[in-house]
């Protein structure tokens, strides 16, 4: 894959072409909220080049509506959503009306002449008071605007509060924003009516749910629905939903017959791609004189968007802040409250690290403000509340299961890296020069590899399994065919280094297959970080199976007991001395084209297929640190430097884990510093373009120093966790630790919203 993708040879779904393709282009809505009195499509019907102009009833009648629902959650609530806006649109760019045309620029022409008869409605932004009396109700069959609502509550929190010697609470504010992937969401649908097959080409991660999902909705079965994904230009979780868009293409080439292709611009993304992160928690701690956590408790309210997100929620992220909140330290008692409320906004739902960035500030943040208050260093306050690494298995507050972590270990070893008493030299220094500088850190834990648990009670058609498939071939090597998929971040290259490693053969001999539900055992694609933890430990498990076919083959050609050989670099030897015996090549030469030299009563499979899961999740932990600068006159923040140590349990690639590490932490500054979904009181989406949503660019981000600790999981037999959404997890508590401890000297009070903006700190400062 990196060699592909760095000659500029990957295939994305926009470089296909298939015969009689043709493009897409919808119609969206303007408004937050309106019924749709009318729709008028004969002009745009009428254009040169148009070749169907379909309305949102039209393609209602060949597909049914769906429901983002989950059985073991009765509390949440929505309605039945449709490819396209049938009678109100609920959303600024929810989708009404399809013109196919011969090109795209002819169907966008066509579209701005679909005439719609609009009846605007009052539209439902602020989360704060959606639930108020007085707040328009978006459906009315419920009464009020709440989505869903879950409390948990562990120990004895009133009774901590109680004894507590200090009390803290602050609210903290969190910006909801999307993923911007360097390609957008794109699709191609195929129909052929002759075999009644429908072939999708799909920019995105999980590519047996979309099979599932389709064929539930279109009525068609699974064995005729193929699915594949090639290339694809990141995710983040964006392109592991399905989208009324997509649906409707796919129905739009029944109807015609013919490929239809269906490209997001930039605009389209913003006011279509879920959203996530939009968030205002309230947050209490109590502590004893010591300052050990005594009690915890926050409540979480979530903007969610008009409908729930399908198939995987609108309520896993506020569920998420609840399960890992705290999740390092030991709490005497802890209450949570999660409540998601309709908005008349994009939907919101799952997005890179799920609902952590939340959780981990409304602790760590808190645990600081308690640490200046009674004169604790920063540090000693974590050491004094970590469950030691010893302590497993243990359960978060929010009673998660969670094993094999190391937030001892971690923080020792970032106070090294760092080298802290010579940054706070370098800050008192610069201090005395008028520049603001401040040390940020983080503690946490991050979810990974989640498991049989969290989606099938749910009766979500979300797949926990992972399968690889491998075969030997004639001349040697060895085709792997795997559920998890390639999104860039180097799952080819893992996949072939553990099989190899597991036969005992060169990475080179290794050829992996993805993204094609045609070949690929089923499973749950890429998302939650499972590649390695559940993709990893299955293409181990079937190397190890072959690797036994094919000593058992060589003891019959050898005559000798096979448990006598061994496989090292491609060679069948002897376990004591290592004499060669016969090359992997020749075992393949004889099985598949010599075969009258085998035995008649033997017949080598020389194919293995090994399925994994588990049943929650696999836990990772880190401890991140930042260094800023803070210009208090602008309230511009320059991150200088950027440290983190992951327990990600078993390395199995370093280059690819580190790398992925980097990329999180500079998605993280993202969240951290630039993103944010700005919207007015009437629901349009105010800075819909990459001129006006800001993310990180090259030149802004530090240099990042990854170190690891090593604690290999206990649930698989390689010990892999998950590496790629930890950095970002961590990063806006950092960020926002750093810019508070360089902002207190200057009398300021703490900022407490991200992303951490120039406004944001200059209202801190008492500028604005």
């Amino acid at each position: 894959m990196a060699r592909r993708a760095v000659e500029g040879r990957g295939t994305y779904v926009d470089d296909l072409v298939l015969p009689r393709l043709v493009d897409v282009a919808y119609v969206r809505s303007p408004y937050a909220h309106a019924d749709i009195a009318d729709i008028d499509v004969s002009a745009a019907a009428a254009v040169p080049g148009v070749i169907a102009v379909v309305t949102g009833t039209e393609i209602a009648e060949r597909m049914t509506p769906w429901l983002g629902v989950m059985e073991n959650q009765p509390a949440l609530k929505t309605v039945p959503q449709y490819a396209l806006a049938v009678d109100r649109a609920r959303w600024q760019g929810e989708p009404v009306c399809a013109i196919v045309a011969e090109t795209r620029s002819i169907a966008e022409d066509a579209a701005d002449l679909v005439a719609v008869d609009w009846r605007e409605l009052p539209a439902v932004t602020r989360m704060e008071t959606a639930l108020d009396a007085d707040t328009p109700v978006i459906h009315a069959e419920f009464g009020d605007n709440r989505m869903y609502e879950r409390s948990v509550e562990t120990g004895e929190p009133d009774a901590g509060f109680a004894a507590a010697a200090h009390v803290v609470e602050q609210t903290y504010h969190f910006g909801r924003h999307t993923g911007v992937t360097l390609e957008p969401r794109a699709v191609i649908s195929s129909y052929d009516p002759s075999e009644k097959r429908l072939s999708i080409y799909y920019g995105g991660q999980a590519p047996h749910m979309i099979q599932t999902l389709y064929s539930k909705h279109l009525d068609i079965p699974e064995r005729d629905i193929r699915v594949l994904t090639q290339d694809c230009g990141g995710s983040y979780g964006i392109k592991s939903h399905l989208y009324g868009d997509e649906f409707a293409t796919a129905v739009l080439s029944i109807m015609l017959g013919r490929p239809i292709r269906w490209r997001a611009d930039r605009i389209e993304s913003f006011v279509s791609d879920i959203h996530a992160r939009h968030h205002r928690l309230q947050a209490k701690m109590g502590v004893d004189a010591d300052g050990r956590i005594l009690a915890f408790e926050i409540d979480d309210l979530v903007g969610g968007g008009p409908f729930s997100a399908y198939p995987r929620t609108s309520i896993v992220e506020g569920n998420q802040v609840l399960n890992i909140a705290g999740g390092p330290y030991r709490v005497g008692g802890f209450r949570g409250k999660t409540t998601v409320v309709f908005q008349n906004m994009v939907p919101i739902s799952q997005y890179r690290a799920v609902g952590h960035p939340m959780g981990i500030v409304a602790c760590d943040s808190l645990l600081e403000k308690v640490a200046g208050e009674i004169g604790i260093d920063r540090l000693e306050i974590r050491r004094r509340n970590f469950i030691p690494d010893d302590g497993y298995p243990a359960n978060s507050p929010g009673g998660i299961p969670l094993h094999d972590l190391s937030h001892q270990a971690c923080l020792t070893k970032l106070e090294e890296t760092i080298d802290l008493e010579a940054l706070m030299r370098d800050q008192a220094e610069a201090k005395e020069r008028g520049v603001h500088r401040g040390i940020g850190f983080a503690s946490f834990i991050k979810g990974t590899n989640p498991g049989a648990l969290i989606y099938g009670p749910a009766k979500v058609p979300i797949s926990a399994v992972d399968g690889c498939t491998i075969r030997f071939e004639p001349a040697g090597g060895v085709t792997c065919q795997i559920g998890v998929t390639e999104q860039g971040q180097g799952t080819e290259t893992m996949v072939a280094q553990i099989v190899a490693s597991a036969i005992g053969m060169s990475f080179d001999d290794i050829r992996v297959i993805t993204g094609d539900t045609d070949v690929m055992p089923y499973g749950g694609g890429t998302y939650g970080s499972r590649g390695a933890g559940i993709g990893g430990e299955a293409s181990w498990k079937a190397g190890l199976t072959l690797r036994g076919q094919l000593l058992e083959l060589a003891g019959i050609l050898l005559q000798t007991e096979a448990s006598t050989l061994d496989i090292r670099d491609g060679v069948v030897v002897d376990t004591e001395g290592g004499s060669e015996r016969i090359t992997l090549a020749e075992l393949g030469n004889i099985a598949f084209l010599r075969s009258y030299e085998l035995p008649d009563d033997y017949h080598p499979v020389l194919v293995a297929t090994e399925r994994f899961r588990v049943r929650d999740y696999i836990f990772t932990n880190a401890a991140h640190a930042a260094y800023v600068e803070v210009d208090t006159d602008t309230g511009f923040v320059k991150v200088l430097n950027y440290w983190l140590v992951e327990d990600c349990g078993r390395v199995i690639n370093p280059q690819l884990v580190a790398e992925q590490q980097r990329g999180s932490v500079v998605h993280g500054l993202g969240d951290a510093l630039y993103e944010h979904c700005i919207y007015d009181d009437a629901g349009q989406l105010q800075n819909a373009t990459m001129a006006d949503y800001m993310v990180p660019m090259s030149f802004e981000m530090p240099d990042i120093v990854v170190e690891h600790v090593v604690t290999p999981t206990s649930k698989t037999t390689l010990g892999a966790k998950g590496a790629g959404e930890s950095g970002m997890a961590g990063v806006p508590q950092t960020v926002l630790s750093a810019v508070n401890d360089a902002i207190r000297p200057a009398g300021g009070g703490d900022v407490t919203t991200i992303p951490v903006t120039p406004e944001n700190v200059l209202h801190a400062l008492g500028k604005l």
